[in-house]
């Protein structure tokens, strides 16, 4: 299963576009908030129902949830969350707290506008970075997580 994942695009629907028609084939598609204006209009554009998303600190819509776990057809889960309420511009432990105590096997967020991965355990932690307007040094990016039964393999991509 590929599922792409970006975040904090703030503005950019270029960027979002982008991403959708390099991966095309891509089985689901995570936006971890910050710009749910231009989710929004990719989604109506798709219409497709394998595009979910979170709300950032800079979205204004109290109908999308700032965080929540999402099952895997497979029955893992992933814990999926924007992250200023999680202290992530310091730490990611609350976040990996949150999603060891919900059982996850993934924990996903942004807000940092910094790419991140590490492998605790068995849980993989990820921020894809900003695909907007990063804050690393590094150019715009999304991420992409391959799950098998042999097991997960990821990437950073440059957009």
């Amino acid at each position: 299963m590929r599922i792409v994942v970006f975040s904090d695009t703030h503005g950019n629907y270029a960027a979002m576009h982008k991403i959708i028609k390099r991966n095309g084939d891509a089985d689901l598609f995570i936006f971890l908030g910050d710009g749910l204006s231009e989710f929004r209009k990719l989604k109506a554009h798709y219409l497709d129902d394998n595009m979910i998303c979170v709300k950032g600190n800079c979205d204004y819509d109290n109908d999308i949830p700032e965080s929540m776990v999402y099952v895997l057809p497979d029955g893992k889960k992933m814990f999926l969350a924007h992250g200023d309420k999680w202290g992530v511009n310091f730490s990611v432990e609350r976040v990996y707290e949150k999603a060891k105590q919900e059982e996850c096997q993934f924990a996903l967020f942004g807000h940092t506008h910094k790419r991140f991965f590490e492998q605790r355990g068995n849980m993989m932690i990820l921020n894809p970075g900003s695909a907007g307007q990063p804050r690393d040094g590094k150019p715009a990016c999304y991420a992409w997580l391959d799950v098998t039964p042999m097991g997960v393999i990821h990437n950073h991509v440059n957009l």
